[in-house]
């Protein structure tokens, strides 16, 4: 269906169209895994996704009666801001149609390119439903986002850029939505190195490879950061090509993708989404898995919204132990709120945070309460510094 000469087509027809990103070694998560890591920075597209990929080679094949009458996506974001991004530049309308939870950041940036944006259901399959509606009543052409021979060769360009740019590499991790890019990947990579191991990730709330390749029935859903691989239902092309040629599918907690974002963000200093960062989280999950391998592992996208990223980044120092959240019962007496600053101060933390309460919350009109958030430099410094307020008062670590 599809093979390493359809990508090498691909990457001849995406040239200049789409970015050739970094591939680059990162020894923060290497130590952090235990693996030889490098990360193909797909994130830093213009749409800021891989999907550009396959969404320039499907549009590139487009006949002239196609593109007089307009293509037609449905998407939670990557692939929209592709689509609409390569019909602006082929002159081409785009409609995108886009769950109702699409962040708004995906929602605004797709709809910055020219597309109309309609926004539709709870579910990515209740909008592709209304998406393929629209095409028919209205003669769009539809451009899948991972079910469709060009899309998979495109989004395969990926492994063939990063195997040339980094050939000794014996692993490739790559997220799994609806499986176009760990399609195009395992066609490219097993064709260019036989015995290169080849793992897709997903998340335990949308896990349906995992299950359809065990003979489950597939049972979705449920809330995740990795909005961009929520996805039910696999591609039957992209299914076909993978069970005949994957390593294995990894499952991650959520708790992992965000220690994943929150390890990107400081130790490789780049931005990744949810299901950007599946990746880096299954090497956190599975250490054993990759221990002492040379890993490429594919950071897939950065559309994060700024609120959602700071969340991640502020649970990670609360669960790193670099922030505190303390809580003190306290005599109600003049001097005790400088006395906690003070020893706090003396032993090196920062004060972010204060919440005093005198009336309602104690258990004596003798007594307070205080809540304090306190910035530490790792968690050995924490412990410092609960120990010498514990000197004094009660304190509990929230």
């Amino acid at each position: 269906m599809v093979t390493l000469a359809d990508v090498q087509a691909a990457s001849a027809r995406i040239d200049g169209r789409v970015l050739r990103t970094p591939t680059l070694p990162c020894q923060a998560i290497s130590r952090a895994t235990g693996s030889d890591v490098t990360l193909k920075l797909d994130n830093l597209q213009v749409t800021g996704a891989f999907k550009e990929r396959g969404a320039a080679n499907r549009l590139a094949l487009l006949s002239a009666d196609e593109r007089a009458r307009g293509v037609i996506a449905m998407s939670a974001g990557n692939h929209a801001q592709a689509v609409a991004r390569h019909a602006h530049l082929l002159g081409v309308s785009a409609t995108i149609v886009m769950p109702r939870f699409t962040p708004a950041t995906k929602v605004t940036r797709t709809a910055s390119w020219g597309a109309q944006v309609v926004l539709h259901g709870e579910t990515l399959a209740e909008a592709a439903s209304f998406a393929h509606d629209m095409a028919e009543k209205n003669q769009l052409v539809f451009v899948h986002p991972y079910d469709d021979a060009a899309v998979i060769a495109g989004q395969g360009t990926l492994a063939l850029e990063m195997l040339a740019d980094a050939p000794d590499l014996d692993t490739l991790v790559i997220p799994v939505g609806g499986g176009g890019l760990l399609a195009g990947c395992l066609v490219a990579a097993m064709a260019l190195k036989p015995g290169i191991q080849v793992y897709g990730v997903e998340v335990e709330a949308y896990a349906p490879m995992a299950q359809r390749l065990a003979g489950r029935t597939v049972s979705v859903g449920g809330a995740t950061i990795a909005e961009g691989i929520a996805v039910r239902d696999i591609g039957e092309m992209p299914f076909e090509l993978v069970r005949r040629r994957i390593t294995d599918v990894l499952v991650v907690p959520e708790r992992a993708v965000e220690e994943a974002i929150g390890l990107l963000a400081e130790g490789a200093k780049t931005v990744a989404e949810g299901a950007g960062a599946a990746g880096v989280a299954a090497l956190l999950t599975y250490p054993e898995r990759f221990r002492g391998k040379r890993v490429g592992v594919a950071v897939t996208g950065g559309n994060i919204d700024a609120r959602i990223l700071s969340n991640v980044l502020l649970r990670d120092l609360l669960r790193d132990g670099r922030l505190l959240r303390l809580h003190l019962q306290i005599p109600d007496r003049p001097g005790v709120l400088a006395d906690i600053a003070g020893k706090i101060g003396d032993s090196g933390g920062n004060i972010i945070e204060v919440s005093h309460q005198r009336l309602f919350a104690a258990s004596s009109v003798q007594a307070a309460e205080l809540e304090v958030m306190v910035e530490a430099r790792d968690p050995t410094h924490a412990a410092a510094i609960v120990e010498a307020l514990e000197k004094s008062y009660v304190v509990r670590r929230i």
